[in-house]
Formats: structure tokens, C-alpha cells, sequence
């Protein structure tokens, strides 16, 4: 092989070799591989919403919805304090809330509440037989896993002992009650939403989006600190640390 065909040998071979490097760095620009601090930007986009009350408020009142969204939260407390308790049941009855023909009122404000025994809770009715449904129906519906049963206007509950199956079936009412309380969050957040899209065409698309997003993302905070509650109450009553 001559001087001149060996060299061109070794300059085609060169040319190949750097065709081939410069395919195989197209390769790696080209693969999905992010560059540093993309995926960090991807995670936050999916993340909630960050709260600007300032521009919330823009379209609705700020203060307004926060006292609503806290009502529900305080609601959510005082019945697991009122009525989810290993304690001694009569206290909490004594000051079970009863509709009755649209007002409310506390149970000890509408009956005598006594006991025939450490077991059972005798509640008498006879100065106001009619509101006899209404205060069955509370019982029924406290979450304390009551058997209230009437013998004309007086009212037998006998006072569950605590079993496992009774914690149980407490822990299972707080969930029944944090459900109530996030499905209230949920429907004050519909409201307030509602309240934007009627001002949609005096403000800017952009605006009306982001603070519709930022009253989900307020909402979900409440919902999310009732969750903590829940499960905080649902270990006391199972006896978990």
C-alpha cells in the first residue's frame, strides 16, 4: 500500500470516529434526561397552589372566607371533644344539641337527665313529650355509638363499656365526622368560586384562574389540618401512641 493511500485510509477513519461521537452526543441531548433543577420545577408545579390573600382578595372577601373555612374546623373539634370520649357518656348528653322546630337547644335544657346505676342514663321527657323524636334522633346521630331506647316519655341509654369494638366503632364515627366537615369545606369553597366566575368577565382570565386555584389550595389546607385532627383522635381512642 502506497505512502498516499495509507494516510487517506487514517483520515477517513478519522472522520468516522468524530461522525460517530457527534451522533452519540445528539443521542444524549435528545434524551428525557432533565437538566439540573428541571425536575425540581416539575414537583413544585404539581404541588398546591401558593396563597396570596392579597390577590384573593381582589375578587372576594379574604377574611370572610377564612372565618367560614375555620367554623367548620372548630365545629369538627368540639364535636370529637363533645361527643368521642372514652369518658362517661352523661356529660356529653347532657349537652347534646337538639333541632327542634328550627331553634337548638342543649339536652339538659329540655329534659332531666339522671341515672339508674353506673350503666345507664335514664333521660325523662315529660315536661316536653313533644321534642321526644327530635331527641331520639340526636342520640342517634351523636356519633357515640349510643342504643337509646324509649319507654313512653322517658328516654333508657345504656352506657357502652369500652371494648375494643367500642373504640372501634368511636374511631369509625370520627371518621363519619371529618368526612361531615370535609364535605362543609368543600361546599364553602364551591361558594366562593362561584362568587369569581360571576365577576369572569370584569377581570383578567389569568386573574380569575389563579384565584380560583388559590381558594382550592386554602380549602385543601383546612381539609388537610382536619385530617391531622382525625387521625390524632383515632389514635386516642384505640389507644395507639
Amino acid at each position: 500500500m502506497s505512502c498516499w493511500t495509507a494516510r487517506t485510509v487514517l483520515l477517513v477513519t478519522f472522520v468516522v470516529l468524530l461522525i460517530h461521537q457527534d451522533s452519540q452526543q445528539n443521542v444524549a441531548s435528545a434524551s428525557p434526561t432533565p437538566v439540573i433543577g428541571f425536575e425540581d420545577y416539575s414537583e413544585e408545579k404539581k404541588g398546591p397552589v401558593p396563597v396570596n390573600e392579597s390577590e384573593i382578595g381582589e375578587l372576594v372577601n379574604v377574611s370572610r372566607l377564612k372565618e367560614d373555612l375555620q367554623k367548620g374546623m372548630d365545629q369538627l373539634k368540639s364535636d370529637y371533644m363533645k361527643h368521642l370520649s372514652l369518658r362517661s357518656a352523661s356529660g356529653s348528653i347532657e349537652n347534646l344539641q337538639v333541632d327542634f322546630e328550627g331553634e337548638t337547644y342543649t339536652l339538659q335544657e329540655i329534659a332531666q337527665i339522671g341515672r339508674k346505676g353506673p350503666q345507664l342514663i335514664v333521660v325523662n321527657l315529660s315536661s316536653f313529650p313533644t321534642v321526644m323524636k327530635d331527641v331520639l334522633k340526636a342520640l342517634n346521630d351523636s356519633g357515640m355509638g349510643l342504643n337509646p331506647q324509649q319507654d313512653g316519655t322517658t328516654i333508657f341509654i345504656p352506657v357502652p363499656k369500652v371494648t375494643k369494638e367500642y373504640r372501634e366503632s368511636l374511631a369509625k364515627n370520627a371518621k363519619t365526622l371529618f368526612q361531615k366537615f370535609k364535605d362543609h369545606s368543600r361546599d364553602i369553597q364551591n361558594k366562593y368560586i362561584r362568587e369569581v366566575k360571576k365577576k369572569e368577565k370584569e377581570v383578567s382570565s389569568d386573574l380569575a384562574h389563579s384565584v380560583q386555584q388559590q381558594i382550592h389550595s386554602m380549602a385543601e389546607l383546612y381539609v388537610s389540618e382536619g385530617e391531622k385532627v382525625m387521625i390524632t383522635k383515632q389514635h386516642e381512642l384505640l389507644g395507639k401512641d
